[in-house]
């Protein structure tokens, strides 16, 4: 029986082994490619090991694309859409957590609701309503709209849903107000949620697509997915070497913060769904 259960262990470890590596393999192919020149990148066999062309692909992105003021772009976009997100969910789920007032389910309801229309549907109305309020190639056309993250409302109402009532009814006691309440309490104990919301929201922001494509129609104000797109354009040259070494800046901020946050986004995200 032990040799059995050892040989299963060993086969176990083995197929997660190679599925791991299946699964890193894209990511050591980017690190790689990134070091070669243009003519080396599809060689076949593909090159394992690295080449030094990584500062010359570097230097001709930088010359080449706007590339740094697309990474300003997406991050001032991404950490704003972020910080306003996490504020604004977390006191709409406090309120649909902790507060009794009518209709408060068919607005939960309404809410949950927006989370099944299909983004496509929502473009050519939201465009006109950008372009009324001159917001064409602004960051406000593309954080302003995603704000109303029914997701977030969600996940942060189940979390703040098992914080002890008695914690806010002693505030009140004391004469704390409700904005008061909601800084000093309810906010330091969902720190884990807030991580977890953050990565996420975070996440789906800097990799925005389809909605920055159409409305920041200037190459000065697009972001990065959209620059590394417009590099890869039917009917002309493309330099493989600078658009790797683009799609490396690309990961790497996402990376960076999942790394540093990956303990609370663990613990938020296993507390979602236990609690409620």
């Amino acid at each position: 029986m032990r040799k059995d259960k050892k040989l299963k262990i060993t086969l176990m470890y083995i197929v997660l082994g190679i599925i791991c590596l299946f699964s890193v393999y894209p990511f050591i192919w980017l690190i790689i490619s990134s070091t070669l020149s243009d003519t080396d990148i599809f060689k076949l066999p593909p090159k394992l090991f690295f080449g030094n062309n990584f500062f010359k692909n570097f230097e001709n992105l930088n010359i080449n694309q706007p590339i740094w003021k697309a990474f300003k772009n997406s991050m001032f976009i991404s950490v704003t859409y972020t910080i306003l997100t996490l504020y604004l969910s977390s006191l709409a789920g406090y309120t649909f957590a902790k507060f009794d007032f009518k209709f408060k389910n068919i607005l939960l309801g309404l809410v949950l609701m927006t989370m099944m229309l299909p983004v496509q549907v929502t473009l050519i109305p939201l465009f006109k309503i950008s372009i009324a309020l001159g917001w064409q190639n602004k960051a406000a056309a593309i954080v302003i709209p995603a704000l109303a993250n029914a997701f977030g409302v969600f996940f942060m109402k189940q979390n703040m849903a098992s914080i002890p009532a008695e914690l806010l009814e002693s505030a009140r006691i004391d004469g704390a107000s409700e904005f008061s309440i909601f800084h000093k309490i309810i906010l330091p104990t969902s720190l884990p949620p807030l991580a977890a919301l953050g990565i996420l929201s975070f996440i789906q922001q800097w990799g925005n697509f389809l909605w920055p494509l159409i409305i920041l129609q200037d190459k000065e104000s697009t972001t990065l997915p959209v620059l590394l797109s417009m590099m890869v354009q039917r009917g002309q040259v493309v330099h493989y070497g600078e658009v790797l070494v683009g799609t490396m800046f690309s990961i790497l901020p996402v990376l960076v913060i999942f790394l540093l946050l990956q303990k609370y986004f663990i613990a938020g995200i296993y507390s979602g769904s236990v609690k409620g």
